[in-house]
C-alpha cells in the first residue's frame, strides 16, 4: 500500500526566494527527522510565498501510513511560519 500526502502551503513572511527556500527545507529536515516518510516540493519553486509538498509511505497496513500522516499534519498545524491552504492525502494498492 502507498499513501500520498499532499499540502500546499502559503509563508506570508517569506519575501524572497532565499526566505521560502529557508522555510522549505527546514519543514522537510523537520519531517525526514520524525517520521519515516519521503518527502519534496513539488511546485510553486518560482513563487515567493507559496509551495506545493508531497509525501510518501509505504507499508502493508493502511492505518499505518493514515495515523503518521495525522501526526504529520497535528505538528505541520503548530508551526507558526506558514499556513496550510490545501491537503490532500490518496492511498494506492
Amino acid at each position: 500500500m502507498l499513501g500520498y500526502f499532499q499540502i500546499e502551503i502559503y509563508i506570508p513572511t517569506a519575501l524572497s526566494l532565499k526566505d521560502k527556500r529557508f522555510v522549505i527545507l527546514s519543514l522537510k529536515d523537520k519531517v525526514k527527522k520524525k517520521f519515516n516518510v519521503s518527502i519534496a516540493e513539488l511546485n510553486g519553486g518560482d513563487l515567493w510565498q507559496r509551495s506545493t509538498i508531497g509525501m510518501a509511505m509505504v507499508s502493508n497496513d493502511q492505518n499505518l501510513i493514515k495515523n503518521c500522516f495525522d501526526k504529520i499534519m497535528r505538528m505541520l498545524d503548530q508551526d507558526d511560519r506558514f499556513e496550510l491552504i490545501e491537503r490532500k492525502i490518496e492511498f494506492y494498492n
